[in-house]
């Protein structure tokens, strides 16, 4: 059995390494979203400084690893064996947690998944001891306060960090103004030094309190000479950030890396518990069995996991060297990152998230709030806050979310927040923190406009959701896999390793396929960044092309597949259909929204003169998912109710008829990809006499129905909906394909008139 167990220790460290890259991957929206966001190095200086300060803070860690010895559980009342599946239940849940929010792009915190995780084992493990007879209650075997203090830690981690991110920085933009570069000659140095200062102190309390050089005796003098320390640091970083400016150094940016700095190492030397804390409790309490155990698994007691650990330094240079490979190299890091830059982008763009109804209530109650200030603030206060507020002056990078004095309240009131929590003994979570925290900065700045609010309070509820549900899928997925490790044995620990690692590779296969479609999209990007509005309509004319081109292949594709499976009765196809155009309805939902930023930032005549063609060609294909949608509804009712298939003498009809659309949709398409105008009035002439052909068709089976022919009246009223259908989807072709030579040449002509009918 002692290899099985070894066996299970070398998983758990494979685990851990995984563990670290995801752990990472998470962590990482803490401290690169605000440099990443206002641009304030290269996202390859960022990662340098990132990294510099994860490796310091993961290899000076003093490697305490209580909080997975004992702090969950008291490891005196359990066995070996128990532990061992607790253990490996924790680590194969955290896992695929945070693999799932890392490919959702959602942060969540690894401090809540790893304490909800081993609570939730222990829990079930507890409840399995006492039910065979352990004269031991529930308080005996868990700690509960160390989760109650987390949860606790949730709810003032939110509200704190969001109320003062949003007062911090109102205030701090009333000072600065959007316009900020005419305001820093004497307010820099107070400002720079204020950062600076809150950095510092923030590194003292939070990152470096638990560091191996931080005797007792060290840690006394910083604590009795703090107000010394403060006030010094103050006034040589005041000074300092002065001379600087004077220097022509952009200050602002020295603040934004300081502070990356700073988050990072607290980051490595306080979460690293969270991520080999359990394999390292997992290795002692084996090192223990093998010596002292005697090969009693079920009866050996863990009374060794109350002491403390002082894990290995080459365990912690390990674990440093792969945060940063794993920083360095992570897409999903990117990812996340990106769901915090996007909810607080100054710009308008593509959202993430949908609305809400809640979000919805929330904007409309908000904006009845404002209402009322605004009606009860002077006329002469008001404009005096417009001016200090106007988004029009904002001075920001290429490419930025936000400027550099909101990424600087984000890092520093962020790290202040924590230090204060820390030092008052509050759990505050470093990601709930610095999330809420860029959240109210971005709601100060006025970033929430009337057309993103509602997508945007969308995100921060999921996001805030999110955490809440890390809780208890964490505490419920370890006691459900601890159970079966406890009552299946050995079998069923190798059956969950070997689950682990095919749902990890799945995905890590999916989030490639993700982030190949969203690659994709780089042109949507381009065009809503530029500052060129002479290259802006261009651009936008290949994207609509692009997004149209692919919509119309899918229709030409799912009317072939949908009347075929009515004519061969194939209910499975005609299902898959009706989710494929579901999901297209989203696509074509999504991508009308993106079209519609990228108009913003074309120049205001071109957007006033195509702008009505554009909204036509974006309805007519909306018009033609639902001929499609409405065609696949009835075909797929005739079909599973098993009535009579369409007789032989209408499919051969038919089919023809499905041939020419096929030939229609395919020749719009070869129009649509050569840009050649010409050849658009034969076609319309040819959806004419496709019309004319339904229409005959029609009138053919009219004639049919009068005639007695009762006995497949149910299946030719179906054949009948799809005649009509399809005569409204010509019809909609061809004014597509009118919408289509206009958008690219206002001049185009079909007819003669310019009143010309349609």
């Amino acid at each position: 059995m002692e290899i099985l167990f070894l066996c299970v220790v070398i998983f758990l460290f494979l685990l851990a390494i995984f563990d670290l890259s995801v752990g990472v991957s998470n962590d990482a929206v803490n401290f690169l979203n605000s440099a990443i966001g206002s641009k304030a190095a290269s996202f390859k200086r960022v990662l340098i400084v990132a990294s510099v300060g994860v490796f310091i803070g993961a290899a000076m860690s003093n490697g305490m690893m209580d909080i997975a010895r004992h702090g969950i559980f008291r490891p005196e009342y359990f066995s070996f064996y128990d532990l061992i599946c607790i253990f490996m239940a924790v680590m194969v849940t955290d896992i695929i947690l945070l693999d799932i929010f890392n490919t959702l792009g959602m942060p969540t915190s690894t401090t809540v998944s790893m304490v909800f995780e081993l609570l939730g084992a222990t829990f079930v493990v507890a409840i399995i001891k006492m039910a065979g007879g352990a004269d031991l209650g529930l308080s005996d075997l868990l700690n509960t306060e160390k989760a109650l203090s987390v949860i606790l830690g949730i709810f003032l981690s939110v509200a704190i960090a969001f109320f003062f991110g949003t007062v911090v920085h109102f205030i701090s933009r009333t000072i600065f103004s959007f316009n900020y570069r005419s305001k820093l000659t004497w307010k820099i140095g107070i400002f720079g030094g204020i950062c600076a200062t809150a950095i510092v102190y923030f590194l003292l309390i939070k990152g470096i309190k638990d560091l191996s050089f931080m005797t007792p005796e060290l840690k006394g003098w910083i604590n009795s000479h703090t107000s010394l320390i403060i006030g010094g640091c103050f006034l040589i970083f005041t000074l300092l950030m002065q001379l600087l400016h004077f220097l022509k150094v952009n200050v602002l940016k020295v603040i934004v890396l300081m502070g990356t700095f700073s988050l990072a190492m607290a980051f490595a030397g306080n979460d690293l518990v969270n991520f080999i804390g359990v394999p390292l409790s997992g290795l002692a309490s084996f090192q223990d069995y093998a010596a002292n155990g005697g090969g009693d698994a079920h009866g050996f007691l863990m009374n060794s996991l109350n002491g403390p650990a002082n894990t290995p330094v080459y365990f912690l240079i390990g674990a440093g060297v792969i945060m940063v490979v794993a920083l360095a190299t992570s897409k999903k890091a990117k990812n996340v990152t990106k769901t915090e830059i996007g909810l607080g982008s100054q710009q308008g763009g593509d959202e993430m998230f949908g609305s809400s109804r809640i979000a919805r209530r929330l904007v409309r109650w908000t904006l009845s709030v404002l209402a009322w200030v605004r009606r009860v603030t002077p006329p002469r206060v008001r404009r005096w806050f417009n001016r200090r507020f106007n988004v029009d002056e904002t001075i920001m990078d290429q490419g930025a979310a936000f400027d550099l004095i909101r990424g600087s309240v984000n890092l520093v009131l962020a790290g202040a927040l924590i230090a204060l929590g820390t030092s008052m003994k509050l759990p505050l979570s470093t990601t709930f923190v610095t999330f809420m925290v860029a959240m109210g900065t971005s709601l100060a700045d006025r970033s929430w406009g009337r057309e993103s609010a509602v997508f945007r309070i969308t995100g921060v509820i999921s996001v805030i959701g999110g955490w809440f549900i890390t809780a208890g899928a964490a505490f419920i997925g370890a006691g459900v896999i601890v159970a079966l490790m406890h009552f299946g044995g050995h079998w069923v620990i190798f059956a969950l390793a070997v689950l682990t690692i095919y749902l990890l590779i799945r995905s890590n296969r999916r989030f490639k396929n993700k982030q190949e479609t969203e690659s994709s999209d780089a042109l949507f990007q381009t065009i809503i960044t530029t500052e060129d509005k002479t290259r802006t309509w261009p651009m936008l004319m290949l994207y609509i092309k692009e997004q149209q081109q692919d919509f119309l292949a899918f229709a030409e594709n799912s009317y072939r597949d949908i009347t075929a499976a009515f004519i061969a009765e194939n209910s499975g196809a005609l299902n898959k259909a009706e989710s494929a155009l579901a999901q297209r309805k989203n696509v074509l939902k999504n991508a009308r929204r993106k079209e519609t930023l990228c108009l913003r930032h074309v120049q205001h005549e071109t957007a006033i003169e195509k702008s009505p063609w554009f909204y036509l060609s974006n309805n007519l294909c909306m018009s033609l998912l639902y001929n499609l949608r409405r065609i696949n509804e009835v075909c797929k009712e005739h079909v599973e109710n098993n009535f009579r298939p369409l007789p032989p003498r209408y499919t051969e009809e038919y089919e023809l008829l499905r041939t020419r659309i096929s030939i229609l949709f395919n020749d719009t398409l070869e129009v649509m990809q050569s840009n050649d105008m010409q050849p658009i009035a034969l076609l319309r002439r040819h959806c004419d006499e496709i019309k004319d052909s339904i229409s005959a068709a029609y009138h053919r089976i009219q004639d049919h129905l009068r005639e007695g022919d009762t006995a497949s009246m149910t299946v030719l009223y179906v054949y009948v909906n799809i005649l009509q259908e399809t005569q409204e989807m010509v019809s909609s072709i061809r004014k597509y394909l009118r919408a289509f030579a206009k958008l690219r040449d206002s001049e185009f002509r079909t007819r003669p008139s310019l009143l010309s009918a349609e």
